[in-house]
């Protein structure tokens, strides 16, 4: 008789057992990149509207993946030419990322027991700096350009405070200061145009742009003892006189940003891998002739991945607690029932995945490419190339841009290939 029990009892184990993996492992594939499969194909596609379309009722909705939501709908609002409403949903994932956790103590100790997905995503450091970067280019299309300043400083004051406030070590954005200095040089406020160009080559010598930059920006600045050092250390550099020309800057997203899997050291928390982009740069082309190719400024991707590998100890601190808290459970349950607490240890076990929520939308670098022309009506497009140089097939359609003496006229384009 005790045989035919401890057989019963087994059997019933192993069936409850498989059920809950089959379960669970069948609810775990619902990943947030499958969730969003159908937003990212759309935009792909080229039809950022649509794409839009069907987050923004989610975007809008209070729950746990709001904020990321929101940074997806906004990214395809801006691909779409439609600012305002971009701007609108930029801001109101960055209030929510501003807000103190507002978890539950069940809610906690739900992530502790299953997975990360129980709580409110709060963004990635990395990503609640970003968003003052799209802002900024919102404002800079607009020609919103205090707007525009304002955002690139909030963002310098977020890495500070990463920095020194959350000993965290933290680049500034090389980006930031670039967009800034060309703002405040397109206003002609030389001085701090020459200071965040300054700033923008401290984090960034490698960009070509800046050596004309700091020249042109000290000698309107009548800093003559910086100008004299630029001349010595970039050689025989001239800059372009622009007194009788403007510029089209084309500020340039390249390509989609690195995407979370789990950790192969420790699936229970993510990692960060770069995209595969065949589009790697851009050029901008004139209808009538003419053409520059982009520079990189900002490489998004890598400091993406180092920021998440910074916070890999603390990661794996918390879900080893969250191992520990499944263990005291799972125990105090099999005390009453053995069969269920060993059903309970396996459904919080198979549960525990890596939380791989992200903005996946988001770039994979800034880049920028300026043409100096004469003051008058033009027509430009940017033209995706691939690492090599050669054209990719992947266009921005003809766009019809005025051009001022002494002002900048700004065009932004993303490549999604």
């Amino acid at each position: 008789m005790s045989q035919k029990v401890s057989t019963s009892w087994k059997k019933k184990l192993r069936d409850l057992s498989c059920l809950a993996v089959g379960v669970l492992i069948l609810t775990g594939c619902a990943t947030y990149q499958h969730k969003t499969a159908d937003f990212r194909n759309t935009l792909k596609s080229g039809d950022p509207v649509a794409a839009a379309e069907k987050l923004k009722e989610k975007a809008y909705k209070e729950g746990d993946d709001q904020v990321v939501f929101l940074l997806e709908y906004a990214t395809a609002q801006q691909l779409a030419g439609n600012y305002e409403e971009s701007t609108k949903a930029f801001l109101k994932a960055e209030e929510l990322t501003d807000l103190k956790d507002y978890h539950s103590v069940s809610r906690l100790t739900g992530s502790l027991l299953f997975n990360e997905g129980m709580v409110q995503y709060k963004g990635d450091d990395f990503e609640k700096v970003l968003i003052n970067a799209m802002l900024a280019i919102n404002f800079v299309s607009e020609k919103k350009f205090d707007s525009a300043l304002v955002e690139t400083r909030k963002l310098n004051d977020k890495l500070y405070k990463f920095r020194f406030e959350g000993k965290k070590n933290y680049e500034q954005n090389p980006f930031a200061f670039y967009l800034s200095a060309l703002i405040w040089e397109n206003d002609r406020n030389w001085d701090s145009a020459y200071i965040d160009f300054k700033k923008a080559y401290d984090l960034n010598p490698q960009i070509p742009y800046l050596k004309e930059d700091l020249i042109r920006a000290a000698q309107n600045a009548r800093r003559t003892e910086d100008l004299q050092k630029w001349k010595k250390e970039f050689g025989g550099v001239k800059p372009a006189d622009l007194r009788e020309l403007g510029e089209v800057v084309l500020i340039y997203q390249q390509g989609w940003g690195p995407v979370k899997r789990p950790n192969p050291q420790f699936v229970r928390v993510p990692r960060l891998y770069p995209t595969f982009n065949e589009t790697a740069y851009a050029r901008l082309e004139l209808e009538s002739g003419g053409s520059e190719p982009t520079q990189l400024i900002s490489d998004i991707t890598d400091v993406a991945i180092k920021n998440l590998d910074s916070q890999y100890a603390s990661l794996i601190a918390s879900r080893a607690a969250g191992i520990v808290a499944k263990e005291i459970v799972a125990d105090q349950i099999r005390q009453k029932n053995e069969l269920l607490g060993a059903v309970a240890w396996i459904g919080m076990h198979v549960s525990d995945q890596a939380d791989l929520r992200q903005w996946i939308s988001v770039p994979s670098s800034f880049q920028v490419a300026k043409l100096r022309l004469k003051p008058g009506q033009y027509r430009v497009r940017a033209v995706g190339l691939n690492q090599s140089g050669q054209p990719t097939g992947e266009e921005g359609q003809w766009a019809e841009v005025k051009v001022d003496k002494r002002k900048k006229t700004f065009v932004n384009w993303r490549s999604l290939r």
